[in-house]
């Protein structure tokens, strides 16, 4: 099987989809969500209305099908008109445990929405290169999956069978999955990373290359002959849609695998450095102190202080 660098990065972010709850109304509505940390999901299961992001001079507007992604830490309002004044969400989901609400008759619109967490240590590598907004349409052909995946999230929460939680758990990672497969076949544009860089048909053969082999001393010359390019047109291009040279984009890559290693295993420094290529153990400390500013057993210290601590 082809090695999968999308799967490998969401892995080590572990990036977890939530369903959170969701509305319905009956128009005239409107209502104000706070800004959360948090990654936040949106779909829109009848109906349509608009979506007001704070600091956006103009609203957009969903339809049945559509699906959002918010990355910013922004508030935003929904309303069947935007003229509308919003009641705040905290007012409606202020009782303890309760996730839906109705407003007015609850005949027009319905919508669910559900929150991404991310692992505080490497969940930049996700929520860094996600623009503030990511509006997905139903009429597009990368929302094919959408339909199927919203009708069964909300079959799910109806019919309250055993291992519905789980399910819609699943079900919610698949439509966040999804909604950045949509995002990667966009022509919109990207801030460099590896997504841009994955989403480049020239470069993407060198970023599976080294994701598949992390420990194989590869060499520039490599890289650029699986992409079809020279040396120099390929260290040029890469960077460009990385923002990272070829061989840095490596090493920051096994220093992030060597974190996670230190972090959830017990396995010797000088075992973890030899499995992503490095001599001897002297050789990965130094590059792991380049780049993280501690040595790996001082890495490991902290990193088992902290969860002694929580």
């Amino acid at each position: 099987m082809d090695v999968d660098p999308f799967s490998e990065i969401l892995n080590l972010t572990k990036a977890q989809a939530v369903l959170a709850g969701g509305f319905t109304a009956g128009a005239p509505w409107a209502v104000r969500f706070p800004p959360r940390d948090k990654i936040k999901m949106s779909a829109v299961l009848k109906g349509s209305c608009w979506i007001w992001l704070e600091g956006e001079a103009e609203p957009a507007h969903l339809h049945a099908g559509d699906v959002g992604l918010l990355a910013a830490k922004r508030s935003y309002v929904m309303a069947s008109d935007p003229a509308i004044e919003p009641v705040e969400a905290t007012s409606l989901f202020s009782e303890v445990g309760r996730t839906t609400a109705v407003l007015g008759s609850g005949e027009d619109f319905a919508f669910i929405g559900g929150h991404v967490v991310l692992d505080p240590m490497n969940g930049q590598l996700i929520g860094d290169l996600l623009p503030p907004w990511i509006h997905i349409k139903a009429g597009l052909p990368e929302a094919a999956a959408f339909s199927w995946l919203l009708s069964q999230l909300v079959e799910e929460e109806a019919a309250g069978l055993p291992g519905s939680q789980i399910a819609s758990s699943y079900l919610a990672q698949l439509l966040f999955t999804q909604i950045l497969r949509a995002h990667l076949k966009s022509v919109g544009p990207m801030p460099a990373g590896w997504l841009k860089a994955l989403a480049d048909s020239k470069a993407s053969p060198a970023l599976r290359l080294m994701h598949g082999d992390p420990g194989r001393d590869w060499r520039l010359a490599e890289l650029a002959k699986a992409c079809a390019m020279s040396r120099t047109t390929f260290a040029g291009r890469f960077k460009a849609v990385s923002g990272k040279a070829p061989l840095t984009y490596l090493t920051e890559w096994r220093m992030r695998l060597a974190e996670r290693a230190l972090r959830e295993e017990a396995t010797a420094v000088a075992l973890i450095g030899q499995s992503l290529g490095y001599s001897s153990e002297s050789a990965f400390s130094n590059a792991f102190k380049r780049v993280t500013g501690r040595s790996p057993r001082a890495y490991r210290s902290g990193a088992n202080y902290a969860g002694s601590e929580a």
